[in-house]
């Protein structure tokens, strides 16, 4: 299960950068999850989030 901790986001963009496939932009402009898809790329994208708002699970 991939989520994104909303008060945490800081909607900066790098998992979206890295995973387009698994994260948006919301309107209030923090990530979303669209797809459980691609675990491994998440997990990528939470090791880079820099406030470690991604869970990978």
């Amino acid at each position: 299960m991939i989520k994104v901790d909303q008060a945490v986001c800081i909607g900066c963009g790098t998992c979206v950068a890295l995973c387009p496939k698994t994260f948006e932009i919301n309107a209030d402009g923090k990530s979303t999850v669209i797809s459980q898809n691609e675990v491994e790329c998440a997990k990528n994208a939470a090791a880079s989030c820099p406030v470690q708002c991604i869970a990978v699970e």
